[in-house]
């Protein structure tokens, strides 16, 4: 069994870490942290992740308070989102991160000579509206979404009426005892991703704002299938 070894490097802007494979025809995943995360964040769940997964997760662009990194300018403290459940991320505050990271995740595969036409991602809680953003702006790129204790953002609607996600299966995991993203709001999500046409699979446990262990097995599952 070959050793994977984590990378972290800049690239054109960005701090990338890596997980590098020698597999040959890899493909790609890509993990996107929440807020207050960084490019460390996501590896918890990677240990099991197959060796064909070239993986990378990339730090967000805007700095959040009181630390680490967000994909929306001008974020909310933790504090804050808990107090505020109502002030999600809208789509447009998340559309130019998202563009930035096809364009990221179009130069960084070239450079590293990793078929990337399509790849798969999941993320974490606003990693996880990311992967809601990614899968309805390009659904031609992305094709396994892994959405962990997380939501769609506003802004969606013209998305969801041309059912962007057709054909697609997605997973959806969540805690019955979240208190950052309450888990009425991970069941609206699913609704919407439904009637944007996608199949989804959905794991629900009895933990906070976290991924439970047997819902990270059905995860690993999902990914190998």
């Amino acid at each position: 069994m070959q050793t994977q070894t984590n990378e972290t490097i800049e690239f054109n802007g960005w701090t990338v870490q890596s997980r590098p494979t020698e597999t040959a025809n890899p493909r790609l995943l890509v993990m996107i942290h929440g807020l207050t995360g960084d490019e460390n964040s996501m590896w918890v769940f990677a240990r099991r992740f197959s060796p064909n997964y070239w993986i990378i997760a990339p730090r967000a662009p805007h700095p959040a308070n009181p630390q680490g990194f967000s994909w929306r300018p001008n974020p909310l403290s933790i504090d804050e989102a808990r107090a505020n459940q109502t002030n999600r991320p809208s789509l447009d505050a998340l559309k130019e991160s998202a563009e930035g990271l096809i364009r990221l995740i179009d130069e960084y595969a070239a450079s590293v000579k990793v078929e990337a036409r399509t790849f798969d991602a999941i993320g974490f809680s606003q990693g996880a509206a990311m992967v809601n953003v990614l899968g309805m702006l390009y659904p031609e790129r992305v094709r396994k979404m892994g959405v962990l204790a997380g939501f769609a953002p506003y802004g969606l609607d013209d998305y969801v009426s041309q059912r962007a996600l057709a054909g697609k299966h997605v997973f959806v995991a969540h805690g019955t005892q979240d208190d950052m993203v309450p888990i009425e709001r991970a069941r609206e999500s699913m609704r919407l991703l439904e009637q944007a046409g996608a199949s989804i699979t959905y794991c629900e446990d009895a933990v906070g704002h976290k991924l439970s262990s047997s819902c990270l097995r059905a995860l690993e599952q999902y990914l190998t299938d």
